[in-house]
């Protein structure tokens, strides 16, 4: 009996298998575009050069661009001739894999999407050759999906996100969990700053590892609830047509949803993205159709120095880590000083703290009161630690420029990285500055 089972299972699977690898492309809906000839005329996110593609389905296009000369990334943009407005860049295939002239853009017969080198090396694919992939599609909410003769899709770009997530897109535990910032406008490579879906949380950090943002959700403090997803989405009220963008996200364990509340809706919501910035601030633009010259509207701004209309209060921006630079004293969104061992002086873009020699008694700290680190409000330190253990600490580690310790709460944070400092008021906050002898 056990071998007639087996028996079946084989023929299954092995008719299965024929069946997927049988399914091809029609060749009417294969393609394959080149990246040469003359450059768009429209202005798009960064200035850069471009060359739309075929593949388009309104607002989205499908296009090659580069910001320096000759590298080229495949990205989708977000707008239309008629708005007269910066267009975005919403997706990338190839970020930080560029391809040059020539390069081959590619839907082939066996359902595999492939973007080469013009040698034929490849630079990015789907890898979905020979899965029963039977055609391709740019569909309204701006996701590419490749699908099979049931309409399923085999590959989505929505499960490949870099730097934003459109409406309806979502970050998932066991799937896309992370956002990544863009290095500069220029150089398009990962850059220093994380968005990331966490069981217990949703976090931004520095160079993956000093949290300077987090999300409060109360139901998450509860042993078995985590979060299993993230979407950008409508937020229902009881009140009508008093609707928001929102990140919702679904809990395990729990018939609540908590979200992140963008502002009330504008135009066309659906048509919304949510944008991790180079600078590592979060910001939600909404798009409107048909509308010249202010097509784009900026909704929401995580971290910022005003109130949103609806009266909720955002992020200072002190709390960005670069918004003073390499080593600046901020308070109220602004940056105010420049500190020093001999005091605190007029900021500028030049404020910097050289590391000192790592030797034993070539270096001291000095002191700044009513001052935090970036990481201190969202992280909880080491503790309960005397300060001269924290400051031991700080001092047999060589990569480490500073510590930060709570007087109140007797709790310590090693800093490897300085950046922007906030000036708090409180007197139990307190700075020490590596500097040399």
């Amino acid at each position: 009996m056990a071998s007639s089972l087996s028996l079946i299972l084989f023929y299954f699977i092995f008719f299965l298998s024929i069946s997927l690898s049988s399914a091809v492309v029609p060749p009417a809906d294969t393609f394959q575009y080149v990246n040469q000839g003359d450059f768009g005329e429209f202005d798009s996110e960064y200035a850069p050069n471009y060359r739309p593609l075929p593949p388009f389905t309104s607002p989205f296009q499908l296009c090659f661009y580069n910001t320096t000369p000759g590298v080229y990334t495949l990205s989708l943009r977000m707008g239309t001739r008629r708005d007269n407005a910066v267009m975005p860049w919403v997706w990338e295939a190839n970020r930080g894999n560029p391809v040059g002239e020539n390069a081959t853009f590619s839907f082939t017969s066996d359902g595999n999407l492939v973007l080469a080198h013009s040698d034929g090396r490849i630079a990015w694919q789907t890898n979905t050759a020979n899965k029963g992939v039977v055609g391709f599609a740019i569909l309204e909410t701006g996701n590419i999906v490749l699908r099979d003769s049931k309409g399923s899709f085999v590959w989505q770009s929505f499960d490949s996100p870099t730097d934003t997530l459109l409406f309806g897109q979502s970050l998932r535990i066991g799937g896309p969990t992370t956002l990544v910032s863009r290095a500069s406008t220029t150089n398009n490579v990962n850059g220093v700053y994380s968005f990331v879906l966490e069981p217990k949380r949703l976090a931004m950090y520095y160079k993956t590892t000093m949290r300077y943002w987090a999300s409060t959700f109360p139901e998450l403090n509860q042993r078995n609830v985590t979060i299993v997803n993230a979407t950008l989405e409508i937020q229902e009220t009881e009140y009508e047509e008093n609707y928001f963008n929102s990140l919702k996200c679904r809990l395990s364990n729990s018939g609540s949803q908590p979200y992140l509340d963008f502002d009330l809706l504008r135009y066309n919501s659906t048509l919304s993205y949510l944008r991790l910035g180079i600078d590592g601030n979060l910001r939600l633009y909404s798009y409107r159709r048909n509308i010249r010259f202010s097509s784009w509207s900026l909704l929401f701004t995580l971290f910022d120095r005003t109130v949103t209309p609806r009266g909720t209060t955002v992020e200072d921006e002190c709390q960005q880590p670069d918004r003073c630079g390499k080593f600046g004293l901020c308070e109220g969104s602004q940056c105010v000083g420049c500190p020093s061992p001999t005091g605190v002086f007029a900021w500028s873009k030049d404020c910097d703290s050289k590391p000192p020699p790592c030797k034993a008694g070539g270096f001291r700290y000095y002191q700044l009161k009513g001052v935090d680190h970036f990481t201190v409000k969202y992280t909880p330190g080491t503790g309960p630690l005397k300060q001269s253990d924290c400051e031991s600490k700080c001092s047999k580690d060589c990569k480490c420029l500073g510590y930060f310790y709570r007087t109140d709460r007797s709790r310590c944070w090693i800093a490897n990285e300085l950046k922007t400092l906030t000036r708090v008021g409180n007197s139990t906050h307190l700075a020490f500055i590596k500097t040399s002898v």
